[in-house]
Formats: C-alpha cells, sequence, structure tokens
C-alpha cells in the first residue's frame, strides 16, 4: 500500500513540476513585454495594460481557473484543445496571473535604474536599445532577484490550486487517499515542496552570490 501511495503522490507532484516549469518559461518573457506595455509613452496602451495587470492582481488566481476552464464552453461554446483540456486551462491560467506580477517586479526594477546610467550610455554613443540591454539590464537583475525569487516560491506553492479544476497534482492525489482513512499522505506532500522550495533557495542564493558585484 506504501508503494502505491509513493507511486501517486509522485504523479502528482510531476504535474505540479510540470505546470510550474512551464508557467515560468513562458511567463517571464511575457512578464517583460507587459511591463514595457504598462511603461509605454504611448496612453491608450499603457491604460489598457495597467489595468489588465489591475484586474489579475486583483482578483483570486482560483477564479482566474474557473474563468479560463469553463468560461469558453459556457459563453462561445469553445473547446480548450490539446489531450489534457484541464492542464491546458491551468497554464493558461497561471501564466497569464504571473506575467501580471512578474511585469510589476520588472516594472519596479527598471523605474529604480538612475536616468544618470542613460545618459552615460549616451555619452559614450550607444543607442537607447543598446544602453538597456548592456548597462541598465544587468543591474535590473540584480535589484529584481529576491522579489522574484519570492514570487517564484509562491508559484511552486499555488500549482496546488490546480486541483480546483481537477487537475491531478499532488494534493488532489494525497486527498484522495485520505477519503479512505489515510491521513499522513496530506502531510507527506508537504515534503516535496519543502525540497523543492529548498533546492530553489540554494539556487537564488547563489544567483545573489553572483550578482554582488554591483553592490559598490
Amino acid at each position: 500500500m506504501f508503494s502505491v501511495v509513493n507511486k501517486e503522490l509522485l504523479e502528482g507532484f510531476l504535474y505540479n513540476v510540470e505546470l510550474f516549469t512551464i508557467t515560468l518559461l513562458l511567463s517571464l518573457p511575457l512578464g517583460l513585454i507587459v511591463a514595457f506595455g504598462s511603461m509605454s509613452k504611448f496612453a491608450p496602451l499603457k491604460v489598457l495594460t495597467r489595468g489588465f495587470v489591475w484586474a489579475i492582481r486583483g482578483t483570486p488566481l482560483m477564479l482566474q481557473l474557473f474563468v479560463v476552464m469553463y468560461m469558453p464552453g459556457l459563453v462561445f461554446g469553445w473547446q480548450i484543445p490539446g489531450s489534457n483540456p484541464r492542464m491546458t486551462a491551468a497554464v493558461i491560467a497561471f501564466v497569464i496571473n504571473y506575467s501580471c506580477y512578474f511585469s510589476e517586479i520588472y516594472r519596479g526594477g527598471i523605474e529604480s535604474i538612475p536616468k544618470g546610467q542613460y545618459e552615460a550610455g549616451q555619452v559614450l554613443g550607444m543607442t537607447k536599445t543598446q544602453t538597456f540591454f548592456r548597462v541598465v539590464l544587468l543591474q535590473v537583475v540584480k535589484n529584481i532577484v529576491p522579489p522574484m525569487s519570492n514570487e517564484i516560491m509562491t508559484l511552486i506553492k499555488d500549482t496546488s490550486l490546480s486541483n480546483v479544476i481537477a487537475v491531478t497534482e499532488i494534493i488532489m492525489a494525497a486527498n484522495a487517499f485520505s477519503g479512505k482513512g489515510l491521513i499522513w499522505p496530506l502531510f507527506y506532500t508537504g515534503i516535496f515542496f519543502l525540497l523543492f522550495c529548498g533546492i530553489l533557495t540554494i539556487v537564488f542564493n547563489k544567483i545573489e552570490k553572483k550578482l554582488d558585484y554591483f553592490k559598490s
């Protein structure tokens, strides 16, 4: 019985890892695009982007999962494509949600850089694009690593919310065993998350140490 439970929990956790990985790979670059939109000098784009970010950050991720999963079918009669539509819906909701959160972190990091850095790049004959990527970007990375790491750690734990649309992640798998009188699988899931978070903590600590040369 113990081996069966372990197998079910491991398979469930692989869904958590898959959702985490896809969300991170898609939302990090998309968040940067959203950040540029929210800082745009074109007023309509800026207002639209900031309004969208405000709406996403101001509503629960659980509600967004329900909307993505059920609204296309109920309102438009569309079916979510793919062999696993529930997982696809979870990915879409998570990517949208975390792109908006990451965009605010990017925006704060970019706006924290003194204007003198841009002026220095112009003095050296660089274009605005060259100044951003060669001078500003690395300083932005240094500033956003701590808040970004916190958000990524939250993402790990938030993947468990996908069970509200019946994605068979680890919490859902453990809860199924609790109905059979086994409580320990629910606590056992904590070990998976603690180990995952512990590994990422070590990784982010090393990244921060690598960027220590910006302190001066």
